[in-house]
């Protein structure tokens, strides 16, 4: 499934592929595709004879930026989009997902002068498209937060610590996958009240993000973690030989592990 990883893999195929290239034509046949007041007309309007300027991204969401200040676009992959530019699709093939390109699953695109294009893909419908998004409902970015941030938003909470890392209005960008590969590198079980974690265990959940976002951006994506082999019933822990718990926290099917993870 596509979380901050994902996103930025589609954002550097957009910045490498689809930059200084002028839109024809918007394509945007799903209405509720369009979030908060966007409609068809208007984004043709707003889109349609912009250039693409920069590609950006902040946790999840893709940002895109058009010429003589016109909007910026913003897209969100949901659990199952991708980005294809000129048919070439951003990423590894999603493991939760179709990866088929069934013309059906393209939910928005832009077709540009040259006759190359850029379409979001999603065959479960659960991404979005919206223009200038205010991207300060969005907490910083996963890969920029330190241990002082991450202590006091740890300490303002009683809820499980995986609700409160995979809050985005938080911390941008750690989805499921990710926040339980935080929580199995740090040792913390991630049904623990956020408040309860202690001086070290809050050092080691600030550390394990940064190393989580790194090592896993080198190895590929989201779906590269060191527990993922684990991620079935009844499997055992990867590290110590422990049987798994297979839980839900924070609305999320959870792994962890029963012995090291505390």
């Amino acid at each position: 499934m596509p979380e901050m990883l994902e996103a930025e893999t589609a954002r550097v195929l957009i910045a490498e592929r689809a930059l200084h290239r002028e839109v024809a034509k918007v394509y945007a046949p799903d209405a509720w595709f369009l979030k908060r007041g966007l409609t068809a007309p208007a984004v043709r309007t707003a889109l349609k004879g912009r250039t693409l300027i920069d590609a950006r991204r902040r946790g999840k969401l893709l940002l895109v930026d058009t010429d003589r200040d016109g909007p910026t676009l913003a897209m969100h992959l949901g659990m199952s989009g991708r980005i294809l530019v000129d048919d070439e699709a951003a990423g590894d093939p999603l493991l939760y997902a179709a990866n088929g390109d069934n013309p059906a699953w393209r939910r928005f695109g832009l077709t540009f002068v040259d006759g190359g294009s850029l379409y979001l893909r999603d065959p479960r419908r659960l991404g979005a498209v919206e223009l200038d998004p205010d991207e300060d409902r969005l907490g910083p970015d996963a890969s920029t937060v330190r241990l002082p941030y991450v202590r006091a938003l740890l300490t303002r909470s009683r809820a499980p610590v995986k609700a409160v890392l995979m809050d985005q209005s938080r911390i941008a960008g750690l989805g499921n996958l990710l926040t339980d590969e935080v929580l199995f590198r740090a040792g913390v079980d991630p049904a623990r009240p956020a408040d309860s974690l202690r001086d070290d265990e809050q050092r080691a959940v600030a550390r394990a993000i940064g190393t989580t976002v790194r090592t896993l951006t080198t190895r590929g994506g989201s779906h590269t973690g060191d527990h993922m082999v684990a991620r079935v019933p009844g499997s055992h822990c990867p590290r110590d030989g422990a049987p798994m718990l297979r839980r839900t926290v924070g609305g999320r099917t959870t792994y962890s592990c029963s012995l090291h993870q505390r």
